[in-house]
């Protein structure tokens, strides 16, 4: 059978603003909020203490002897505290925490509670009836921005707006404990005002019900308030905690509500909370825009309890990409040879399919936390997958959406000095010719097309120099990263940051041998043009004045002591940046 919980969650789903919630006790009962026949219990001891006499293990007996009659909530609040100011007064120390009990986080919102303001902020709810007069639901709701229109008096309820109109409504039909109006002997719950009784006639009538913690024992005009509802147009669930009370299984039949057995209200509202949050996420198309797209990264990036939400999100965006990549369009065999014009072409049908990715990636790369760092990988690696055969130029070219997405995400790492994430995506294992390469080994421009007998020459108005596909890319990503990086400049250090980084992680990788052959970065000809280069300047700085404390050295990408990234350092200025053949 379906379990109630899913149906109520898609019931609720389905018809956002139609159900109300009906509260009792037992949905405060986990924040120490005592029901009303724990309280009972807690003034038959304070009684016996006045008698001198006691009353334990059994109050509820030990009442019964001494006054000839069963306790009762109200009948003993009525005989103690003869006016409602007295009550109240008498109540107040159940609802207030103690100074140790908020050190103990007692008496605040429970996950019920919180539970119910979500819903409440996304429009699932609006309108909460409830017989308890503490304000946990106030608190919560209040967590959430959420502003309640709090209704507890006569007056109140007149001046109310039409229920149509309001985001949020908490009818407290009992009154507030801040109030000397509650509502708690027999006669204050055998009728309600008029007012009170003409709205609850509407929500009951207009509304479909869920009922949690009330077991209808002691409220005879509320249950009053149902019975006279005619309308049955949306149904009525009922959760009960152990078995329901001869007074709600009268008004589960009247209703034909449908009855959950639950563990308790905690676990009630958090099951069809979330339940009906993935109802909503699984409802919703797949971001079709950027906008969308990167705003929902955002609100996921920052949250630890998001990182579901933000793996799936990635994942099907590099699903639809290697959908859309395993056409015939981007075909490695029978298709047209390789030139120019058509490789050009090639090359600007990967970045436009890739172009959501490509805004969502720097993003990730600038906000990356450890727990992301794996969602990251497994999107590098699928989108850098090679098959067997096919023409060199085009096989090779299917690792170019990993290269992509290796830089736009290197370059937000770089501009938020996320080294430790950028020494991840380098150390990216892949499976290629019998060998495990890491990415840095693979991915950079001038890694790319190392396993085909062609060079990487072919992008049409990028000149012959042999950096030109670096260029490409440093002119192809800059829209990606104006979010974060606010001017060309800047712009430019980062990008040649990254590619240093890169070429000492290589070289690094490759353990220095016979690496003078590379083509690095664009750096170079900056290097060669002002003998010093910013950002190689900042690697070096860094690392004279911090030594092993130095991010560059603790991130461990060309080596993991000072001496060894050194080292590196030098080794580059040696081979890479001044060879005898490189184009002046």
């Amino acid at each position: 059978m379906i379990d109630p919980i899913h149906s109520l969650a898609f019931s609720v789903q389905a018809n956002p603003g139609v159900y109300a919630l009906l509260l009792g006790s037992g949905v405060s009962r986990a924040a120490g909020i005592p029901t009303g026949w724990e309280i009972t219990l807690d003034l038959i001891r304070k009684l016996a203490k006045c008698y001198n006499e006691v009353c334990e293990p059994d109050p509820e007996q030990w009442y019964l002897d001494k006054f000839g009659k069963a306790a009762d909530y109200s009948d003993l609040l009525d005989t103690l505290a003869k006016t409602q100011t007295e009550r109240q007064l008498l109540l107040r120390p159940y609802f207030e925490p103690t100074g140790q009990e908020l050190e103990e986080g007692a008496k605040q919102p429970t996950v019920a509670h919180h539970a119910i303001a979500q819903l409440v902020k996304q429009d699932f709810v609006k309108i909460i009836i409830t017989t308890n007069f503490d304000h946990l639901i106030e608190k919560a709701l209040d967590d959430t921005d959420v502003v309640p229109n709090i209704l507890s008096s006569p007056d109140q309820v007149k001046g109310t707006l039409p229920l149509i109109h309001t985001q949020c409504c908490v009818f407290k039909v009992h009154g507030d404990y801040l109030d000397t109006r509650i509502r708690n002997t027999p006669d204050e719950l055998k009728e309600y005002p008029q007012e009170f009784d003409k709205l609850l006639d509407r929500v009951f009538d207009e509304f479909g019900l869920i009922v949690c913690g009330w077991s209808a024992d002691w409220d005879e005009a509320l249950r009053k308030a149902i019975y006279r509802a005619p309308s049955r147009r949306f149904s009525t669930y009922w959760a009960v905690y152990g078995h329901a009370s001869d007074q709600a299984q009268k008004l589960i039949n009247h209703r034909s509500a449908q009855k959950i057995m639950i563990e308790d209200a905690d676990k009630f509202f958090q099951d069809v909370q979330e339940t009906v949050q993935s109802l909503e996420e699984y409802s919703k198309p797949h971001p079709l825009s950027t906008e969308a797209a990167v705003a929902s990264l955002k609100r996921y990036l920052p949250e630890p309890r998001y990182q579901i939400r933000l793996a799936d999100l990635i994942r099907n965006e590099v699903d639809r990409i290697v959908e859309a990549t395993s056409t015939s369009a981007f075909a490695v065999d029978g298709g047209p040879a390789p030139t120019n014009e058509s490789a050009t072409a090639r090359v600007r049908d990967y970045q436009a399919v890739c172009s959501t990715l490509l805004a969502m990636a720097p993003i990730g790369g600038f906000y990356a936390e450890e727990y992301h760092f794996s969602t990251w990988q497994q999107a590098l690696v699928r989108l850098s997958e090679v098959s067997n055969e096919g023409d060199d130029i085009w096989r090779e070219l299917q690792r170019y959406p990993g290269t992509l997405l290796f830089y736009a995400l290197g370059l937000g790492a770089v501009a938020s000095s996320r080294f430790e994430f950028l020494e991840c995506m380098f150390m990216t294992q892949f499976h290629r010719q019998d060998k495990v390469l890491p990415a840095v080994q693979l991915l950079p421009p001038f890694c790319l097309f190392e396993l085909s007998d062609q060079p990487a020459r072919f992008l049409e108005g990028t000149g012959k120099r042999p950096i030109h596909f670096n260029d490409w890319l440093y002119k192809e990503l800059i829209q990606y990263t104006q979010r974060l990086i606010p001017n060309d400049e800047r712009y430019t250090f980062i990008f040649d940051m990254l590619e240093i980084l890169m070429a000492l992680g290589c070289a690094y990788q490759r353990k220095y041998e016979d690496w003078s052959w590379s083509l690095p970065g664009r750096f170079v000809s900056r290097y060669r043009r002002e003998t010093k280069h910013p950002a190689l300047q900042e690697i070096e700085d860094s690392i004279s004045e911090l030594n092993d404390e130095s991010p560059f050295v603790k991130c461990g990408i060309f080596g993991k002591t000072s001496n060894v990234c050194r080292a590196g350092l030098d080794y580059l200025k040696e081979t890479a940046l001044m060879p005898r053949w490189w184009p002046r």
